[in-house]
């Protein structure tokens, strides 16, 4: 990541997380996408009653770049539980099968963190399998 540390990517994803509406779960979850323009866009979950309207952090992340024109991207960090609460929050694969549609697998990091450690990781570590666009060309 040339424009943003990884450090500080992950610390926007902790800010994001505070604007989760849990109201069922009490699972907060932050995150925050750096654009290959240097734009970072945040998200956070937001919980539904009937819970499959229900929409993740990385996602809201990806619709509001995507719906402002962005279409490539290097990293997100994202920010579940809170600081000695649990652990890391990975991607879902539902979030990782929408990376693959915007994001080389190969290149984009996935950055995992609990509010004080952090983990890197590859698009293709979590997804190893996924089908993307590519799949779809002849």
């Amino acid at each position: 990541m040339v424009k943003m540390s990884v450090e500080q990517l992950a610390q926007l994803a902790v800010q994001a997380r505070r604007r989760a509406y849990a109201p069922y779960s009490g699972f907060l979850v932050g995150a925050a996408l750096l654009a290959r323009s240097g734009q970072v866009y945040m998200g956070a979950n937001i919980e539904n009653a009937a819970f499959s309207p229900t929409n993740c952090a990385e996602r809201t992340a990806f619709f509001t770049a995507v719906s402002q024109g962005e279409r490539g991207f290097d990293a997100i960090a994202v920010a579940g539980w809170g600081e000695g609460e649990g652990g890391f929050a990975h991607p879902c694969g539902v979030c990782c099968q929408v990376m693959m549609e915007f994001c080389e697998p190969e290149s984009f990091q996935i950055i995992v963190t609990d509010g004080a450690a952090i983990r890197t990781m590859l698009l293709k570590e979590l997804l190893p399998f996924g089908f993307g666009p590519e799949n779809l060309s002849g």
